[in-house]
């Protein structure tokens, strides 16, 4: 067992996200343990937090200070799309219902390695391909 976990992107969106403080705190705890070795993303997590900080959130960012926040999190594990991701997301899709993007989030964590993600949009519990959803906000 690898103990990996794998972070969806509103982990990273509450981070830098006042509005809501104990989502926030939540997602600054797991924030750390990507830092420091314990849990990965990919580059669709990335993207998804840029295009929400710059476009939905309650306070929303600059160009600026998004660069920097990547940069901030360039540390953590990243796991980068291909075409047999594409494909087991659209197995994904079909397995289990659910959207294909969130497919694609399996279909990286599964890449990683890892036991769990950690999303609120996935279903808590459910296990995909044998990864465990779990939300950090219940």
């Amino acid at each position: 067992m690898s103990g990996l976990s794998f972070l969806d992107t509103h982990v990273l969106v509450y981070a830098y996200d006042p509005s809501e403080p104990q989502k926030q705190k939540a997602s600054k705890e797991l924030l750390l343990g990507a830092l420091l070795g314990r849990s990965m993303i990919s580059a669709q997590v990335l993207a998804e937090f840029a295009s929400t900080l710059l476009h939905k959130v309650a306070v929303r960012r600059t160009a600026e200070e998004i660069g920097v926040m990547l940069d901030i999190l360039s540390p953590i594990k990243l796991v980068a799309p291909d075409a047999d991701m594409v494909r087991r997301a659209v197995e994904a899709h079909a397995a289990y219902g659910i959207h294909f993007y969130d497919g694609m989030i399996v279909a990286a964590a599964e890449r990683g390695g890892c036991e769990k993600i950690w999303s609120e949009d996935l279903n808590a519990g459910q296990k995909y391909f044998g990864l465990t959803v779990a939300n950090p906000f219940q």
